[in-house]
């Protein structure tokens, strides 16, 4: 069998591991944290369970379609339930709306912002639906390495019935006036790393996502997801080895012929890196293998970075909802503070989840857990103290929120930014969700998922293709499974 070194089990690395297991290779997943999951990574404290990185589980059919390759199902793994609400959002104190779950109440809270919208929300999600056909059908699936993958005309005559061009702000506004409304539909895209004016009108898909397709919770938080991904490549006889970071990709003749850990040379006939790219590649390479130049990394526009707060609350928070958005500030400026000019933002919009409004077992009877995240600019300064200057604006707005000062109920606190994610991830510039999906860096104009100089090294994850997010990292992951597939599965093993 042939040996494939799969580096990082984040959800990239762990679909490509257990994708290319299934087709016959034997595949090791080196670690360097002593937990897997990468960004999904759990922490437990005092009886309460935060989930560290993503919280929102959207396109439920990529998860079921990757379980669905090896003979499985969700339902085998894990309890998933629809919220509903789907998420709440605070647009200052006393105004926070809910939005419904179901299709025809959601077009009803529409009508009643604004007339008409319902009807105009039915246009908006039925050209939405023929771009996630697309997206989903058409595009995802591909490994990108060169445009030609997409010349083909179910693809060409799909992008001729749609507008995938122009920004998405225009998009909305052209369908709704109400500038609330309109802040709703452009939320989804902040996932994707970029300001909606940035953002082509593609991604009205995420717009389907979110309002068909559902938002939901698995039971026990996304560590039961990272959990299930471990167990389906173990099955399949992936070799999982956490606490052992790579110190080198070894390139012979152009060639990698495995990595150095520790231990020594682990001889591999295949390097899959679902690590960060840029480390992976500026810092795993001699120079002469490297893909990129320094001064291309450098012009990349990363998605945002985060500072995060863990807290548990000796009581339970009412007013809030599983997932609720903080919009009581202006967007525009906090994007152009993350984008623009970075900087920490002046007046930050942020995101809270309380998982354990949903489920029991993620905090002890009676008390709450909540994360709160702040999207900030990738590469600023990170002290202790500006994150207790943030922790300070941010729990006085809650505080307005729910009508009492919160922080004498927290009974646990831990931060996590932009150091954390280098340090725990060799993140370039401390980035969270990889690098932005903007017109100029989708499809092959993204890194390459199949190193340019050196044979036999590919790479997974959200600096590669599809992009940043969960589902597409799993699609990321079993694309790269298939590419290696067709180009090694004849070839001789290496001595």
């Amino acid at each position: 069998m042939k040996h494939a070194v799969v580096i990082g089990s984040g959800f990239a690395g762990l679909a490509a591991a257990a994708s290319l297991a299934r087709k016959g290779f034997r595949v090791t997943v080196l670690e360097k944290n002593d937990q897997p999951g990468g960004r999904a990574r759990t922490w437990s404290e005092q009886g309460f369970t935060f989930d560290m990185g993503p919280s929102f589980y959207w396109m439920p059919e990529v998860f079921e379609r990757f379980f669905a390759s090896f003979g499985e199902c969700v339902q085998d793994h894990y309890d998933l339930v629809r919220l509903d609400p789907s998420y709440s959002v605070v647009f200052g104190p006393g105004e926070k709306w809910e939005l419904p779950a179901d299709p025809i109440a959601l077009r009803a809270f529409f009508d009643s912002k604004e007339k008409g919208a319902g009807a105009q929300l039915d246009r908006f999600l039925a050209e939405a639906r023929l771009k996630y056909d697309l997206g989903m059908g058409e595009l995802v699936y591909r490994p990108s390495l060169s445009w030609g993958e997409y010349m083909h005309p179910g693809l060409i005559g799909g992008l001729l019935k749609t507008k995938v061009f122009r920004s998405l702000r225009k998009h909305v506004q052209a369908h709704f006036a109400d500038e609330k409304l309109r802040l709703l539909m452009e939320f989804p895209v902040l996932f994707l790393g970029a300001a909606p004016q940035n953002t082509p009108a593609l991604y009205s898909l995420m717009n389907y996502a979110d309002m068909e397709l559902g938002t939901w919770y698995p039971m026990g938080g996304m560590g039961k997801v990272v959990e299930a991904f471990v167990r389906i490549a173990e099955k399949q006889g992936v070799e999982l080895r956490c606490g052992t970071p790579v110190k080198r990709i070894v390139v012979e003749n152009g060639e990698a012929i495995g990595v150095e850990i520790g231990s020594g040379l682990m001889r591999a006939d295949i390097v899959v890196a679902g690590a960060d790219y840029h480390h992976v590649d500026q810092e795993l390479l001699p120079q002469e293998s490297q893909g990129y130049s320094k001064d291309y990394w450098s012009k990349r526009t990363m998605a945002p970075s985060g500072l995060l707060f863990y807290l548990g609350f000796d009581r339970q928070l009412p007013g809030l909802e599983h997932h609720t958005l903080f919009f009581d500030e202006s967007l525009d400026q906090h994007s152009a503070e993350i984008y623009d000019a970075p900087s920490w933002p002046s007046n930050p919009l942020f995101y809270t989840s309380c998982a354990s409004k949903t489920d029991s077992s993620v905090a002890p009877a009676g008390k709450e857990n909540m994360v709160i995240l702040i999207p900030i600019a990738p590469g600023l300064d990170d002290r202790d103290e500006t994150r207790e200057r943030y922790y300070d604006v941010v729990m006085n707005r809650l505080g307005k929120h729910l009508g009492f000062d919160p922080r004498p109920h927290v009974i646990l606190k831990r931060s996590y930014s932009i150091n954390d994610l280098q340090a725990d991830y060799n993140a370039f510039r401390g980035n969270a969700y990889g690098m932005a999906n903007t017109i100029m860096q989708t499809g092959p104009l993204r890194p390459s998922m199949k190193s340019r100089k050196v044979k036999g090294l590919y790479y997974t994850g959200q600096l590669t293709v599809p992009g940043p997010g969960v589902p597409p990292a799993i699609i990321s992951g079993q694309v790269v499974a298939d590419l290696i597939e067709k180009e090694h599965a004849s070839k001789p093993i290496k001595a």
